[in-house]
């Protein structure tokens, strides 16, 4: 679990976050979402350490995250998988070698160990024998979940995900939506997802947070934020002409 408390983060005299105070269980897909530049991605650096906070409290299963120490701080950032925007692999290394990557660069693992592992990892997001394929050799949705499995190859107990159906078509986005709320509701992981996909909010919102002018705005289900009032929340889940018709429905039963 992490627990967000009082976090303020500022650019020079630009205020980013603003208090914000949020919880991400254990064993759940916990979504941030909101429009550009309301500080969803500003939040995620921070709970990761890429961005030091100016106040409050970031706990990581009660430890305070931003008060550690350097080796601390390693310690968590090994359980952490991260699962960036544009999948982010190495062109110049086959799919194993991208997923075996981390694996080389922390672990102490036998080579024989590393391949069981890398070789598990990709049964586990339906790619078995792609091995030695290159990425420019893959699709997009292949890429995302070479990408996936490079995540989850060191066991994470915090999965970060940035923008993982963009640039998908639907039903692909659904495959991957589906794939990373398998792997959290199986390894019990923490998973954090940043979107602006209103079908993942619906298909794979365990728990949410609207972030609003560096606020954490509203926080909900996947349920309740349909039968939300929140205007600043509505705007943003109902701003196509389909989902505003959507609205109209609901609000006739």
């Amino acid at each position: 679990m992490i627990e967000i408390k009082g976090v303020t983060k500022r650019f020079g005299k630009n205020l980013v976050l603003d208090n914000v105070h949020a919880n991400f269980e254990k064993g759940k897909v916990n979504l941030i979402i909101g429009s550009s530049g309301q500080g969803k991605s500003v939040l995620a650096k921070c709970i990761v350490g890429l961005h030091p906070v100016n106040s409050g409290q970031i706990l990581y299963n009660g430890s305070d995250f931003c008060t550690m120490d350097k080796r601390a701080m390693r310690g968590i950032r090994k359980q952490i998988g991260m699962l960036f925007q544009g999948a982010a692999l190495f062109d110049s290394m086959t799919v194993e070698d991208n997923i075996r990557f981390p694996l080389q660069m922390f672990t102490k693992m036998t080579l024989g160990e590393q391949q069981k592992q890398v070789d598990f990892c990709l049964e586990r997001v339906n790619l078995s024998g792609r091995n030695n394929l290159f990425p420019s050799e893959c699709s997009g949705g292949m890429q995302k979940r070479v990408a996936i499995a490079r995540a989850i190859v060191m066991n994470p107990n915090y999965l970060f995900c940035d923008e993982p159906n963009s640039g998908l078509d639907p039903k692909t986005s659904i495959l991957i939506d589906a794939l990373i709320q398998e792997i959290t509701h199986e390894f019990k992981t923490t998973t954090i997802v940043i979107t602006h996909d209103m079908n993942s909010v619906i298909e794979i919102g365990d728990n949410i947070t609207f972030m609003y002018q560096g606020k954490n705005w509203w926080s909900g289900t996947k349920e309740e934020i349909i039968k939300t009032n929140n205007p600043e929340v509505i705007d943003f889940v109902y701003a196509s002409k389909f989902m505003k018709q959507i609205k109209g429905k609901l609000n006739e039963f």
